[in-house]
């Protein structure tokens, strides 16, 4: 890395005027501290978490609609991470997402997102907030020879440069504003477009036009955004 691009990454991503930036130490988990600031430091809040084995971030919204309908503030989440990925990943690198929650990179398990809401928040109560997180493996060179860990890849691997971290917030940012002015203006389709182009067809037609959650995938749902299949419990980083 060189000392500008060190200097850029110690630095933190900038970001529109509508967020406020929060960095934290690596492995601080950003999901977890973006929740405890959530109801104190509202809207906009911007967990930063960098390092050299997860790129990891998290930032709050205040949604005005029911938690049951609230969550649909998940694709657009994903949306904004895919699309941040495109724009800075090396091209003709597939993208796709494993429902509802993982990202794959080339074939292989890169992180994905996650939503959190206040406990005990009923179904159609309106939750005070909403925290979407994205967590992508950016290193694999503590999990020992390639052959151990098969089923990953990791931004260094995919040929990504250190400082892609800071400007993969970047995009992200940007484009969850995007997505939510396209939702907001254009229908939820628009907003949620790239989650749903990445998805396989066969799940695709789980979300309805509105964002709409069909019956044979609203047992689990809620719980798979919480507690994602990418996520490894114990870390609380992506599964390697």
């Amino acid at each position: 890395m060189t000392d500008l691009a060190a200097a850029r990454e110690a630095r933190g991503p900038e970001l529109p005027p509508a967020y406020s930036l929060v960095p934290v130490p690596a492995g601080a988990g950003a999901f977890a501290r973006a929740c405890r600031l959530a109801a104190q430091d509202g809207a906009g809040t911007f967990v930063w978490s960098p390092g050299e084995e997860t790129l990891d971030l998290a930032v709050v919204l205040e949604p005005d609609e029911p938690l049951r309908t609230a969550r649909r503030a998940f694709f657009i989440g994903m949306a904004a991470l895919l699309d941040a990925l495109g724009s800075v990943a090396p091209p003709e690198k597939p993208l796709a997402v494993e429902w509802p929650a993982t990202i794959r990179f080339d074939g292989a398990r890169l992180g994905g997102g996650r939503l959190g809401w206040p406990e005990g928040c009923a179904e159609d109560q309106v939750p005070d907030w909403l925290v979407f997180s994205g967590a992508l493996i950016a290193s694999k060179r503590r999990a020992g020879e390639p052959g151990l860990t098969p089923g990953s890849t990791s931004l260094e691997e995919e040929g990504f440069a250190p400082e892609d971290g800071v400007r993969l917030a970047e995009a992200f940012s940007r484009h969850l504003l995007r997505g939510f002015v396209l939702w907001r203006e254009d229908g939820f389709e628009a907003g949620a477009a790239t989650y749903l182009a990445r998805l396989p067809a066969e799940r695709r037609g789980l979300i309805g036009s509105a964002g709409e959650i069909a019956a044979a995938a609203e047992p689990g749902f809620a719980a798979a955004l919480r507690s994602p299949a990418w996520l490894d419990p114990q870390s609380q980083g992506p599964r390697l």
